[in-house]
């Protein structure tokens, strides 16, 4: 009963679906609940999946994905996009980590956010659009891409949690939780789980995945450290949305899988 108390806690941070009314809300189940990141990750890549195939019976492949991508964004309220714009909004703009640090917080949207969230979507629009032409029936076939991809990206992103500090020191931030820190037997369970899908693709495909992915955790490391010194909500969501689309540009090259 605690796991799934505490799969339910994960579920209702990084999703907007609700979690039955028994599941107890904690900060400490917050915390733990980082070990179903990746779970709750290959739960949205069915959703969309889902969506995506079911509009493709009546619409265009290009609409169909539009559509699914929509409703990916519905699904998460655009939790992971938000932190990718407003790095966008305080790299841009911030000289010094105060500053940097500052602009993030501030709610408004500014013109380095807006160019970097078109940028983000239509790249990811364009990479899933190429990979369909692979593998057109993405609910099937191609599933355990979308789910690799996911599950991946966010077992990379909170994995940032184990090697830096966390520097947003706001009370109220809704990552607080999580940044008390990670245990060892989370990190363990959650890349578990985030390896599964790769026993759909072949050994060198699945290496080159995990190589690709390591390779930008460790550029996001030292990019996150020299500008913020640590990490903050918003270079988490960051780092998830750059991983996914790492994981597409990768899957693009190795076509076949």
């Amino acid at each position: 009963m605690q796991q799934l108390h505490l799969f339910f806690n994960a579920w209702v941070f990084y999703t907007r679906f609700p979690a039955p009314a028994w599941v107890v809300h904690s900060s400490e189940n917050l915390n733990q609940a980082s070990r179903y990141f990746p779970l709750i990750g290959a739960c949205l890549a069915v959703w969309f999946a889902a969506v995506y195939s079911l509009a493709s019976f009546y619409l265009p492949n290009s609409v169909s994905l539009l559509l699914a991508i929509v409703a990916s964004l519905l699904a998460t309220g655009a939790f992971h996009e938000d932190g990718f714009a407003d790095l966008c909004d305080g790299f841009g703009g911030g000289w010094h980590r105060d500053d940097v640090l500052r602009i993030m917080k501030d709610s408004r949207l500014g013109t380095y956010g807006v160019a970097g969230l078109w940028g983000i979507l239509t790249l990811k629009a364009a990479l899933l659009y190429e990979l369909i032409q692979h593998t057109p029936n993405l609910f099937e076939s191609g599933l355990p891409l979308l789910v690799s991809a996911f599950m991946l990206s966010r077992a990379w992103s909170i994995s940032l949690v184990a090697v830096l500090p966390y520097v947003q020191q706001d009370a109220q931030s809704k990552a607080k939780p999580i940044a008390v820190g990670i245990r060892r037997s989370d990190l363990i369970i959650l890349w578990a789980t985030s390896l599964l899908p790769l026993y759909w693709f072949s050994l060198t495909s699945a290496i080159a995945l995990l190589v690709t992915g390591g390779v930008f955790f460790l550029l996001i490391r030292a990019w996150f450290n020299r500008r913020l010194q640590g990490y903050t909500g918003d270079a988490l969501g960051a780092s998830q949305q750059i991983q996914e689309l790492v994981a597409y540009m990768a899957m693009l090259v190795m076509v076949p899988l």
